[in-house]
């Protein structure tokens, strides 16, 4: 058994620990009302552009062709996962990590590159030997995006598409936020943009072709594509690194809440057994007291 020195000191160590979680909550509530008010704000911007380009590119002539646009084969993979740079925020990374990996497997006989946004993803793929291409390491972690950081990634993954032409399909794999105790998981195809619109991210819904709207076209297709396409993967990858970082910051939230009350609840523990002990050693004094009195 324990004597009371060993449980006063592991109170001790538990209250620390407690102060500890307790600030982190508190920093992670201030960021979250930031980053949850910026992807509000950023969501209806990117699903109607989602919308209205997946409109226009359903209606264009068969016959148009654009690089960001055109289908090819279905060999070769891209995937960019965004995870954070930190731990200490539940399944978060968890869950990113096992969608990730349940995706790889299920294109078996596919090559598959990866590009993790953010320490834990890259550092749990290193480990199992899948292909890293490019990494970002950074971009989340000081808990606030900027857009020319999803520009520079957005450039660089359209250049190796078109230019390079390296790859067959660019998917993106993030936690979209819906609340600060739940965090979903999705993967979208980012490139080739698809011609139909199935949907227009978390909140639009569009039934295939149904009432879209007929466009008249000024400047030609070709220019307006060139010039919108390109924007438009740039807001889908800003919009996922919004997201991250608000889900990052609500998980966060939530576990150190968690944990706050985990160590209420051992201090509780700990200091019954410490009276339990006490008293033990109380009364195992009072009688030896008493029997050397009883002696005499």
């Amino acid at each position: 058994m324990a004597n009371l020195l060993d449980i006063r000191r592991r109170i001790r160590s538990v209250k620390n620990t407690q102060q500890i979680t307790k600030a982190m909550k508190m920093v992670s509530a201030a960021k979250l009302k930031r980053a949850q008010d910026r992807v509000v704000n950023a969501r209806p911007f990117a699903n109607k552009m989602t919308e209205v380009l997946g409109e226009l590119a359903s209606r264009t002539d068969e016959n148009f062709h654009h690089p960001l646009l055109d289908a090819r084969g279905d060999e070769r993979y891209l995937v960019i996962l965004v995870t954070a740079d930190k731990g200490l925020c539940g399944a978060f990374n968890t869950n990113l990590n096992k969608a990730a990996q349940a995706f790889i497997r299920e294109q078996q006989g596919k090559q598959i590159e990866l590009m993790p946004i953010g320490r834990k993803g890259r550092d749990f793929f290193r480990r199992r030997g899948v292909e890293i291409t490019d990494e970002r390491i950074g971009v989340t972690g000081k808990g606030r995006v900027e857009y020319g950081e999803a520009v520079e990634i957005a450039r660089d993954v359209i250049n190796r598409f078109t230019e390079d032409k390296e790859l067959d399909k660019i998917f993106l794999i993030y936690n979209e936020f819906k609340s600060v105790l739940q965090q979903r998981v999705l993967i979208e195809q980012l490139l080739p943009v698809s011609r139909v619109t199935e949907g227009a991210g978390a909140e639009a819904d569009l039934p295939g072709n149904a009432n879209l709207t007929d466009y008249v076209y000024e400047p030609s297709p070709g220019e307006i594509f060139s010039r919108l396409l390109p924007r438009l993967i740039e807001t889908q990858i800003f919009r996922a690194l919004l997201e991250s970082v608000a889900s990052e910051q609500g998980a966060r939230m939530t576990a150190m809440d968690a944990a706050s009350k985990n160590a209420t609840e051992l201090i509780g523990t700990l200091t019954l057994n410490m009276n339990r002990i006490r008293q033990a050693a109380i009364t195992n004094e009072i009688i030896e007291v008493v029997s050397g009195a009883a002696a005499l």
